[in-house]
């Protein structure tokens, strides 16, 4: 009889461990079960609808950069199956790829759906069992697998993908480590009213960090109604989630708009700008660099008369030392967290020491494999958590061939 593997969760790691296994291990039986009545619903939103599935990793220096948690893990993984093998496997099945800022990869077509529909088309191919609307309550040791509505099947080999969760119950029989989920990529939501009131600016290249802290990202920075999000943002979320979740997602939160300046050095460039322009208003003539929306805010805030010329500023000592002081470490209230995003990732899941890196193999339970969110592994945004579930998916998918 062929050997029955059980794969628990139809997201995107759970679907493509499916399709590899298939395709290497013709012979096993494999059934997939999801909680929701359809298959990869958060792919066919992910990237705003357009499914950012990789990244070319061409930008990133350390690989904590782009996985805050889970790097050491992902290092050796993304060995063994990388970007590269991605774009290779979705190009081998018909989907044409395109690289956009950011080494941020994406179908052509700009439609998420087309992964959707490739993935679903593979396991239906291959003779994939699916089962949609079934409910895992536990797994008990022995690998039987309980469900919601009182029934139950038992697996030789079981690989749980069931993504980022609030709640680990399922696993409770086996004993298992889980490392608190919080919430990670999110928009902050600020008090300043004047601030959002500029909702829809975009400042390109900002640093934002929280004072106090070693947390700071770098990228643009957008307003919005509520506060402000953008890359810069998202990341900085994603590198300070557990110290967020600690506070209640509440402090203060740091920007440098013009990361690329120091003091001597900023004050020299507004010095330059000032003698290209004596006799313009400072609130009218704004560097390059930010928009003048946002300038005239910053210059506002930073308490510049409205009639204040360029002269006038470099010769007033506190208000050009008002004005770099601003540009440089401005801070607004942090109320929350942004309520809504498409995309949520979670920090936490399973903690690595359970799990063998090279396999993702249980290292109590024989047979139990784990891939993609549930793992604590989390990343910044880009394509890497996709990433991260195309290749621990494969590892998992590898190591059940084997075995």
């Amino acid at each position: 009889m062929p050997n029955s593997i059980a794969i628990i969760g139809g997201g995107a790691a759970g679907c493509f461990a499916a399709a590899v296994l298939s395709g290497i291990a013709p012979d096993c039986a494999i059934d997939v079960y999801e909680a929701d009545n359809k298959l990869l619903a958060k792919v066919a939103i992910t990237g705003g609808g357009r499914c950012n599935l990789t990244n070319t990793f061409e930008s990133v220096g350390a690989l904590s950069e782009a996985y805050p948690r889970g790097s050491r893990l992902m290092k050796g993984a993304l060995r063994a199956f990388s970007a590269g093998d991605t774009c290779e496997w979705f190009r081998a099945h018909g989907v044409r790829l395109k690289v956009e800022d950011g080494g941020r990869v994406f179908p052509v077509s700009d439609d998420a759906m087309q992964i959707v529909r490739t993935l679903e088309n593979e396991l239906r191919r291959s003779g994939v069992r699916i089962h949609t609307g079934r409910r895992v309550t536990s797994i008990r040791p022995g690998f039987e697998i309980c469900f919601e509505d009182g029934s139950s099947v038992h697996a030789d080999r079981v690989l749980v993908t069931v993504g980022g969760k609030k709640d680990f119950g399922f696993l409770s029989p086996l004993g298992l480590e889980i490392v608190p989920p919080v919430p990670s990529l999110y928009s902050f939501n600020l008090e300043d009213k004047a601030f959002r009131s500029l909702m829809g600016t975009v400042a390109e290249d900002v640093e934002a960090y929280l004072p106090g802290t070693k947390f700071r990202a770098r990228g643009s920075l957008l307003v919005t109604d509520w506060g402000c999000s953008g890359p810069a943002v998202l990341k900085l979320s994603s590198y300070a989630a557990r110290h967020l979740a600690e506070a209640g997602w509440k402090g203060m939160l740091g920007v440098k708009w013009l990361p690329s300046f120091n003091e001597n050095s900023l004050r020299e460039y507004l010095a330059s700008i000032a003698a290209d322009n004596p006799r313009r208003l400072v609130r009218s003539a704004h560097p390059a660099e930010l928009p003048a929306r946002l300038w005239g805010f910053l210059t506002a805030r930073a308490g510049i008369p409205d009639e204040l010329t360029w002269s006038g500023l470099v010769g007033v000592g506190k208000s050009f030392s008002r004005l770099v002081n601003t540009l440089l470490s401005d801070q607004y209230t942090i109320t929350g967290r942004g309520a809504f995003r498409d995309e949520f990732v979670t920090a936490g899941g399973l903690a690595l020491s359970c799990i063998n890196p090279a396999t993702m193999e249980c290292k109590t339970h024989p047979g139990l494999f784990f891939a993609g969110e549930v793992l604590d592994i989390d990343a910044i945004t880009g394509g890497f958590n996709l990433q991260a579930a195309w290749t621990t998916a494969t590892l998992a998918a590898r190591s059940l061939e084997k075995e």
